[in-house]
């Protein structure tokens, strides 16, 4: 084979016969280069030869052959029922997706304001676990600290003896009212 491809013959199709090595031998050449081989020697030592015509060249279609309108319609509707139902679900998730963080940022909020109340009723119970601010309060509720003890002592026949010495506690000093706590 030729090394031309099979497009450019086919692109360049000949109008011309096909030349022989006969046809150049008995054609005249010109004065500059002397003929070695006369016209009759080179026609009797070689067969005469003739063109054979080629396998015609087939030419590769670029394109597949038309599928009718039929075929395709059913497939284009399938793509696009599928891109419209994918974007549907997408901006389904997508709000879902929003509603969900801003549920979240609701609750981080509460979640804020509780540990907040936590901290503070934690920091009243450190000031009032004190023995003044237990003292005070108690003032302030009408109790009166105690004197000293006496104890009652029950023996095995039932009687009973006196241990210490009892004294009648103080009147309680009016008390004063206490503000209300912040609810």
């Amino acid at each position: 084979m030729s090394p031309r491809s099979a497009v450019a013959r086919v692109a360049a199709p000949r109008t011309a016969t096909a030349r022989t090595t006969a046809d150049r031998a008995a054609a005249p050449r010109s004065p500059k280069a002397p003929s070695k081989v006369t016209a009759a020697s080179a026609t009797s030592a070689r067969p005469a030869l003739r063109v054979v015509p080629s396998e015609p060249v087939r030419r590769v279609a670029t394109r597949p052959a038309p599928v009718p309108d039929r075929r395709k319609k059913p497939f284009v509707l399938l793509v696009v029922a599928m891109l419209v139902g994918t974007s549907l679900a997408l901006l389904v998730l997508n709000i879902l997706i929003t509603l969900n963080s801003i549920e979240a940022t609701d609750l981080r909020e509460a979640n804020a304001l509780e540990a907040q109340e936590v901290q503070a009723l934690q920091q009243q119970v450190v000031d009032g676990g004190t023995s003044a601010a237990l003292a005070a309060a108690a003032t302030a509720a009408g109790l009166v600290p105690a004197g000293s003890a006496a104890y009652l002592v029950i023996g095995p026949d039932g009687s009973s003896t006196l241990r210490g010495s009892v004294t009648p506690a103080p009147e309680p000093v009016k008390a004063s009212r206490v503000p209300a706590d912040k609810d």
